[in-house]
């Protein structure tokens, strides 16, 4: 039996160096991931237990290097960092390539895009949002966000896929 740590489960900085480990037996060890990152056990045990308030972002850069796992740049951007969580982001759970790339194909339908032009054009064409656009102007921006979420997803994915993840 495994000796993970219980507490650290389901925290994205574990399950990414976790699933890393499977490909790389160095980054099953606490201390030998923390050698590779240039940090301390403590450090990274104090990440991965979600005991720092806010991980460095530059060291989520080194671990998502280091694992293969640009979905754990997603998830900080998204959940951590207080500008990201403002924007629409792709989140920690990544669904497979197929998934996503009917989502995205979807959201891209030719119908789907003429009528999301057409609506705007009819918004903002007289250069002002009147107070009974603003409901539609609304759906655009959500689709909009959907279109943005959706094609971050299949990036990440990508990016992972390329690197032999």
């Amino acid at each position: 039996m495994g000796r993970d740590a219980t507490k650290a489960c389901g925290n994205p900085c574990f399950e990414c160096r976790k699933a890393a480990a499977m490909r790389d037996s160095r980054l099953s060890s606490r201390l030998s991931a923390a050698e590779a990152l240039g940090l301390s056990e403590s450090t990274l045990a104090d990440y991965e237990l979600g005991k720092t308030k806010v991980i460095p972002s530059d060291k989520i850069v080194l671990m998502a290097d280091l694992y293969n796992a640009p979905e754990l740049m997603a998830w900080y951007c998204a959940s951590e960092c207080p500008i990201g969580k403002l924007l629409p982001m792709t989140g920690e759970r990544i669904s497979t390539i197929e998934r996503t790339t009917l989502r995205l194909l979807r959201l891209l339908r030719s119908s789907t895009v003429d009528d999301v032009v057409d609506a705007l054009v009819e918004i903002t064409a007289d250069g002002t949002v009147s107070e009974d656009e603003k409901c539609g102007l609304a759906e655009i921006l959500e689709y909009i966000d959907q279109l943005i979420k959706t094609a971050g997803e299949l990036r990440v994915i990508g990016l992972k896929a390329m690197n032999g993840g």
